[in-house]
Protein backbone atom coordinates (compact mmCIF):
# COMPACT_ATOMS: atom_id res chain seq x y z
CA UNK A 1 0.00 0.00 0.00
CA UNK A 2 1.10 3.91 -1.00
CA UNK A 3 -0.13 6.60 1.24
CA UNK A 4 -0.35 10.14 0.30
CA UNK A 5 -1.29 12.49 2.39
CA UNK A 6 -1.20 16.51 2.30
CA UNK A 7 -3.58 19.50 2.84
CA UNK A 8 -6.30 20.15 0.51
CA UNK A 9 -4.75 21.19 -3.10
CA UNK A 10 -1.33 20.47 -2.61
CA UNK A 11 -0.69 18.41 -5.40
CA UNK A 12 -1.79 14.79 -3.99
CA UNK A 13 -3.89 14.35 -7.03
CA UNK A 14 -1.42 15.91 -9.80
CA UNK A 15 1.63 13.59 -8.10
CA UNK A 16 -0.39 10.03 -8.32
CA UNK A 17 -1.46 10.85 -12.18
CA UNK A 18 1.74 11.52 -13.35
CA UNK A 19 3.41 8.40 -11.58
CA UNK A 20 0.85 5.73 -10.98
CA UNK A 21 -1.27 5.32 -14.43
CA UNK A 22 -4.46 3.26 -12.80
CA UNK A 23 -7.64 4.48 -12.46
CA UNK A 24 -8.79 6.73 -9.78
CA UNK A 25 -11.75 6.15 -7.40
CA UNK A 26 -13.34 8.63 -5.86
CA UNK A 27 -13.82 7.51 -2.10
CA UNK A 28 -16.29 10.46 -1.76
CA UNK A 29 -18.71 8.97 -4.34
CA UNK A 30 -18.13 5.59 -5.44
CA UNK A 31 -19.99 2.61 -3.93
CA UNK A 32 -18.46 1.37 -0.98
CA UNK A 33 -17.67 -2.02 -2.04
CA UNK A 34 -16.20 -0.47 -4.79
CA UNK A 35 -12.96 0.46 -2.89
CA UNK A 36 -12.46 -3.46 -1.42
CA UNK A 37 -10.19 -3.19 -5.07
CA UNK A 38 -9.91 0.02 -5.97
CA UNK A 39 -6.32 0.29 -7.93
CA UNK A 40 -6.27 4.39 -6.36
CA UNK A 41 -8.46 5.73 -3.59
CA UNK A 42 -8.87 9.48 -3.91
CA UNK A 43 -9.96 11.01 -0.86
CA UNK A 44 -10.26 8.70 1.61
CA UNK A 45 -11.15 11.45 4.20
CA UNK A 46 -14.46 11.95 1.80
CA UNK A 47 -15.19 8.22 2.85
CA UNK A 48 -14.38 8.26 6.50
CA UNK A 49 -17.54 10.59 6.69
CA UNK A 50 -19.94 8.13 4.30
CA UNK A 51 -19.22 5.50 6.88
CA UNK A 52 -19.49 7.76 9.89
CA UNK A 53 -23.07 9.21 8.11
CA UNK A 54 -24.14 5.28 8.14
CA UNK A 55 -22.90 4.61 11.18
CA UNK A 56 -20.28 2.25 10.27
CA UNK A 57 -17.27 1.87 11.93
CA UNK A 58 -14.35 3.65 9.78
CA UNK A 59 -11.21 2.20 11.95
CA UNK A 60 -12.88 -1.12 11.32
CA UNK A 61 -13.52 -0.32 7.62
CA UNK A 62 -9.92 0.76 6.72
CA UNK A 63 -7.92 -2.06 8.75
CA UNK A 64 -9.99 -4.18 6.55
CA UNK A 65 -9.32 -2.62 3.11
CA UNK A 66 -5.82 -3.07 4.12
CA UNK A 67 -5.97 -6.48 4.85
CA UNK A 68 -8.12 -6.86 1.57
CA UNK A 69 -6.77 -4.39 -0.55
CA UNK A 70 -3.00 -3.88 0.20
CA UNK A 71 -1.76 -2.62 -3.36
CA UNK A 72 -4.29 0.36 -3.35
CA UNK A 73 -2.51 3.52 -3.24
CA UNK A 74 -4.57 5.69 -1.10
CA UNK A 75 -5.02 9.21 -0.61
CA UNK A 76 -6.29 11.37 2.34
CA UNK A 77 -5.97 15.20 3.20
CA UNK A 78 -4.57 16.22 6.16
CA UNK A 79 -7.80 17.72 8.10
CA UNK A 80 -6.57 17.96 11.66
CA UNK A 81 -4.68 21.25 11.24
CA UNK A 82 -6.05 25.10 11.80
CA UNK A 83 -9.06 26.50 13.23
CA UNK A 84 -11.36 23.58 16.00
CA UNK A 85 -14.39 23.15 14.03
CA UNK A 86 -17.54 24.12 16.44
CA UNK A 87 -19.34 21.53 15.02
CA UNK A 88 -18.99 18.18 17.76
CA UNK A 89 -19.59 16.09 15.08
CA UNK A 90 -16.83 17.68 12.82
CA UNK A 91 -14.26 17.28 15.62
CA UNK A 92 -15.65 13.53 15.68
CA UNK A 93 -15.12 13.19 11.99
CA UNK A 94 -11.44 15.13 11.97
CA UNK A 95 -10.57 12.92 14.87
CA UNK A 96 -11.90 9.64 13.29
CA UNK A 97 -9.86 10.99 9.71
CA UNK A 98 -6.74 10.89 11.81
CA UNK A 99 -7.05 7.43 13.24
CA UNK A 100 -7.82 6.29 10.08
CA UNK A 101 -4.52 7.81 8.41
CA UNK A 102 -2.44 6.33 11.84
CA UNK A 103 -3.90 2.95 10.41
CA UNK A 104 -3.29 3.45 6.74
CA UNK A 105 0.57 4.43 7.46
CA UNK A 106 0.64 1.47 9.61
CA UNK A 107 -0.04 -0.61 6.90
CA UNK A 108 1.64 0.97 3.97
CA UNK A 109 4.81 0.33 2.82
CA UNK A 110 5.46 3.77 1.62
CA UNK A 111 3.91 7.38 3.14
CA UNK A 112 4.36 10.46 0.83
CA UNK A 113 3.25 13.91 1.90
CA UNK A 114 2.73 16.59 -0.63
CA UNK A 115 3.11 19.77 0.31
CA UNK A 116 2.81 22.77 -2.85
CA UNK A 117 3.33 20.09 -4.96
CA UNK A 118 6.23 18.61 -3.50
CA UNK A 119 6.43 15.03 -2.47
CA UNK A 120 8.33 14.01 0.68
CA UNK A 121 8.73 10.29 1.04
CA UNK A 122 8.25 10.24 5.11
CA UNK A 123 8.07 6.35 5.31
CA UNK A 124 9.87 4.26 2.49
CA UNK A 125 11.23 5.75 -0.80
CA UNK A 126 9.41 7.84 -3.64
CA UNK A 127 8.33 5.26 -6.83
Amino acid sequence: MILITGGAFQGKTAYTEAHFHYEITDGASCDLATIRHAQILNRYHETVRRLMAENMDAEAFTRNICAENPNCIVLIDEVGSGIVPMEKQERIWRESVGRCGCILAQHAHTVIRCICGIPVAIKGDLP
